[in-house]
């Protein structure tokens, strides 16, 4: 595995600045930027073990927050998906404004309310998106972004998140973009059976690979 650096990064939001982690292996494949939902942020134990777990495929990584603090104590803004959004939307512009990411192929990880951040963005940004991966997403709450959404698009669900996977099916039929969903068995919404997680990141991070390969080799 090549080397990976490790560092904190000053992501600028618009008016904002929010920290980042951001890992970079030598010769990355791909950038994934992630999109928390909510009761998650950079500092979750769980995404950076994705993030750790990405970074030995050379995939490279930002995780950093959608919302301030006080936003994410606030109900309201925690699902308010043209805010989480936006923020992303700002957050990749940031990313293609750094020397060194520029030119790397981007992906986005979106978990809970996050995925339907990502998916907005991904329907905004066509030419800079090249796929989503979504782990126990909220696909629906996209919308009608979701037929506008050109990117591969992977939805992991748990075989036990009963409510989300059918949420996730109706999302499934509005796609008009390459998609795939997969239910990981016995997994409940946030993963936390033994061996789920690394079933996800097997599989997030295979579809990482692929996509970043395909988007290269057109």
């Amino acid at each position: 595995m090549n080397n990976v650096k490790i560092e904190k990064r000053n992501v600028i939001l618009g008016s904002k600045s929010q920290e980042g982690i951001l890992r970079l292996p030598d010769d990355a494949l791909g950038l994934v930027v992630f999109a928390h939902g909510a009761g998650s942020s950079r500092l979750s134990p769980r995404n950076n073990y994705v993030a750790d777990r990405l970074a030995e495929r050379n995939i490279a990584t930002l995780l950093f927050d959608l919302l301030t603090e006080a936003e994410a104590a606030d109900r309201e803004k925690v699902f308010d998906i043209p805010l989480l959004s936006g923020r992303l939307l700002e957050a990749i512009e940031w990313v293609r404004d750094q020397p060194e990411l520029s030119q790397l192929k981007m992906g986005l990880f979106g978990a809970s309310t996050g995925a339907a951040a990502a998916l907005v963005a991904a329907s905004w940004q066509k030419e800079l998106i090249v796929t989503v991966v979504s782990r126990g997403g909220r696909p629906d709450l996209a919308g009608a972004e979701l037929s506008k959404v050109t990117a591969p698009t992977f939805l992991i669900v748990g075989g036990a998140d009963y409510q989300v996977i059918k949420l996730n099916e109706d999302a499934a039929h509005q796609f008009t973009c390459d998609h795939k969903m997969t239910l990981v068995p016995h997994a409940t919404h946030l993963f936390e059976e033994p061996g789920t997680l690394d079933s996800v990141v097997d599989l997030a991070a295979d579809w990482f690979v692929r996509s970043f390969a395909k988007s290269t080799a057109e």
